[in-house]
């Protein structure tokens, strides 16, 4: 029996490539990188998924460096939403599914109260955060059969061939290795998650019903607070945690962010997650750390 095929785009970014690794017995995929097909001509991008041989695509490829979506909004537009809304119309006129990879930033400035259900009313000022939130809205407006998985800030560490994005946990790590003072957030509260857990689920989450999910471990600390215990978690003394982890107390005091999600609807459905703590203890125990 063949496997099914999966068509990936970012296919060699962090999660995409933990993807793969996890589950490259179980699928066969289809990378898919910047250097296949631009995604800033969506048009293009449209084509190449109406004449490619795959069962299900994970949309993964974006720009999700704020710099650029704050000076080049037009062009990153292009990407994050006119190539998905493409990509989408392909998938659905060929009765493929499309898995679309959108992201808390949706809510961090959202009415109402955090952690978001995933019928919320959405709300960002950040121009990533629109534009996967217009992307992410035509979806739900427009697809019969779709997938949408709003991730909170995904952590974890090397693996051979897949290098971790920034996270609370290399961050609060190189803090400690090089002994530098460094300051984490004091007016923002988010999920944040062990990447491994959306890996090693994928077969179950590729089953969801259609919809939008949360996919977001719970976390009622802080930045600054999660920075700490991460810290101790790594073997710090109350005294190193106190000199490298620094409360940064200006960024949002004017209005602190909480955009935490909620993961009621994804864990009924069967797909498993914990509290952030527990993804912590989780990640250095896969990775032999020695037990603080």
């Amino acid at each position: 029996m063949s496997k099914t095929r999966v068509a990936i785009t970012g296919a060699n970014g962090y999660l995409a490539s933990l993807i793969r690794l996890y589950n490259a017995d179980s699928y066969e995929f289809v990378p898919i990188s910047h250097t296949d097909v631009d995604f800033s001509r969506p048009s293009e991008a449209g084509r190449f998924f109406e004449g490619l041989d795959f069962d299900v695509c994970l949309h993964m490829a974006a720009d999700a460096t704020t710099s650029h979506c704050e000076g080049d909004p037009e062009g990153t537009h292009r990407v994050n939403v006119e190539s998905a809304i493409e990509i989408a119309k392909a998938c659905e006129g060929r009765g493929r599914r499309i898995v679309f990879i959108s992201t808390e930033q949706c809510f961090n400035a959202a009415p109402g109260e955090a952690p978001f259900a995933e019928d919320d009313e959405m709300g960002t000022v950040t121009r990533y955060g629109q534009q996967k939130a217009e992307a992410d809205a035509w979806m739900r407006e427009n697809l019969d059969d779709y997938l949408i998985l709003r991730l909170s800030w995904m952590f974890g560490l090397a693996m051979p061939g897949v290098r971790p994005s920034p996270n609370i946990l290399t961050n609060v790590l190189a803090a400690v290795r090089a002994g530098r003072p460094t300051p984490f957030r004091v007016n923002e509260r988010r999920n944040m998650t062990y990447a491994q857990r959306l890996a090693g689920q994928l077969p179950a989450i590729l089953s969801l019903p259609s919809g939008a999910y949360h996919f977001a471990s719970q976390n009622g600390l802080t930045t600054y607070e999660s920075a700490r215990l991460v810290a101790r978690r790594l073997g710090c003394t109350d005294a190193e945690v106190a000199r490298l982890v620094l409360p940064d107390e200006e960024t949002y005091a004017e209005r602190p962010r909480d955009f935490r999600l909620a993961s009621d609807k994804i864990e009924a459905a069967g797909i498993g997650l914990g509290t952030f703590a527990d993804d912590v203890d989780l990640c250095l125990r896969d990775f032999g750390w020695p037990k603080a």
